[in-house]
């Protein structure tokens, strides 16, 4: 990492990084459900709906998740360690998250909750990150660590999870013995 916390990924990283992630996920943009998810979620992986947000009009819940998954993906690489921050068809980034944030430094590239676009943090290694779904209005955290830091804050800010490991989850009530 150079001096600066938050650096642009020039032309040939940005291709690099975004091919390797777009053939390690099968990234697959579209707006239509249909091919939703837009990602091949890793097998530790959760996704949540942000639907539990359009009823936030003070954006309390909103920021809570967005600080829970930052604080999540900070405590994911080591002190030294760096994120990418991608957004499709925009500036991506290489950031490291303990230098960012905060009183006098500067602020993290992305928000994890996607606006407009796909909003994806990435490992180095590409083990752990998110992957927000602006159509889906989805937030998919994967890496068996992050999962372990945040699952149980993400799920008491937005409910329960919509998949896990790419699989949905089951939402119906359970059916008593006696039901016919």
């Amino acid at each position: 990492m150079s001096e600066d916390p938050v650096t642009v990924l020039a032309e040939a990283e940005h291709r690099r990084v975004w091919d390797r992630f777009s053939a390690d996920f099968r990234f697959r943009p579209g707006v239509s459900p249909f091919s939703w998810p837009a990602i091949k979620e890793p097998v530790a992986s959760v996704t949540w709906s942000l639907a539990a947000l359009d009823d936030d009009p003070e954006y309390a819940r909103l920021d809570r998740l967005v600080e829970v998954v930052r604080q999540g993906l900070t405590s994911c690489v080591g002190p030294r360690g760096t994120l990418f921050a991608l957004d499709w068809q925009h500036t991506s980034y290489r950031f490291a998250p303990h230098e960012v944030g905060g009183p006098g430094r500067p602020a993290w590239p992305l928000s994890p909750c996607p606006d407009g676009d796909y909003s994806i943090f990435l490992s180095e290694d590409f083990r752990t990150g998110s992957f927000g779904h602006p159509w889906e209005e989805s937030i998919c955290l994967f890496g068996e660590e992050l999962l372990a830091a945040v699952a149980t804050e993400v799920e008491a800010v937005l409910g329960p999870p919509i998949r896990r490991s790419g699989t949905a989850v089951d939402t119906a009530e359970p059916r008593g013995r006696g039901f016919r």
